[in-house]
């Protein structure tokens, strides 16, 4: 029987999310030399495994380098083998994740997505994803890096700023209900976003830039310096809340 790609992109973000836990287990290594070694093993499994079942499939991937021919092609598979490295590779961090998601031109979109988070046991896929329901008002950003109009947001809408690593992690929270809304800007590329986003879009939560335009893939230059990920009944508020702080997208 043909696995379907939601089925394949699940087992291969477990797969690999399998790897890196033994890994960080077996290596006796930490910090960046673990984090670099898990981002090329991560990679390579992932590789060889679309290599193997989709072999007329493009893949564009963090950890190896960008061809053109992706941009001519029909299906396009974009992977994050390790998002959150720096977390992988401190102990007590369960907030990274493994990305793998596919973009069709027929549909100019990611159609299939999973995001595993190996510490937590769990894998979000599209085919079969539901968000919870949630009265949090915490809005996530990144540990390293959040964005400056963030904190004004949050005040003027009574919210709670809290940072957290991995694009997937912070997306995966929000569709768990553990946070109302993913706030990011200041620069991602399309593998940090791509299977997050198709995840949460499948579950019906919002996802878009920053300004409330789409976000699109497999672009030449695969730059998506924002996004933000909510519960769709709020995303006006937020997005207004952005645009009276006046953000300009990238």
């Amino acid at each position: 029987m043909t696995t379907t790609d939601a089925r394949l992109a699940a087992t291969l973000a477990e797969r690999a999310g399998r790897l890196l836990l033994r890994l960080a287990e077996s290596s006796g290594l930490t910090g960046k030399e673990l984090g670099k070694l898990g981002d090329t093993r991560s990679n390579d499994l992932l590789l060889a495994e679309l290599a193997a079942v989709r072999p007329g499939d493009a893949v564009l991937s963090e950890e190896s380098k960008d061809s053109p021919a992706r941009l001519s092609a029909d299906r396009v598979w974009i992977i994050d083998p390790l998002d959150g490295t720096r977390e992988y590779g401190m102990a007590g961090r369960t907030d990274w994740a493994v990305h793998v998601a596919l973009w069709q031109r027929a549909a100019d979109a990611i159609t299939d997505a999973a995001v595993a988070q190996p510490d937590l046991g769990t894998v979000y896929a599209s085919d079969e994803v539901h968000a919870a329901t949630s009265t949090s008002t915490v809005i996530l950003v990144s540990d390293s890096r959040p964005p400056a109009f963030a904190a004004p947001v949050a005040e003027k809408l009574g919210y709670e700023l809290r940072p957290m690593g991995s694009a997937g992690a912070k997306a995966m929270a929000v569709l768990r209900g553990d946070s109302a809304a993913y706030l990011h800007a200041g620069g991602q590329w399309e593998w940090d976003s791509a299977a997050p986003v198709g995840v949460v879009l499948a579950a019906g939560l919002h996802a878009s830039r920053i300004d409330g335009s789409p976000l699109t893939y497999n672009r030449e230059t695969p730059y998506l310096p924002d996004l933000l990920i909510c519960r769709p009944e709020l995303a006006a508020p937020l997005l207004a809340a952005i645009a009276e702080e006046q953000v300009s997208p990238t």
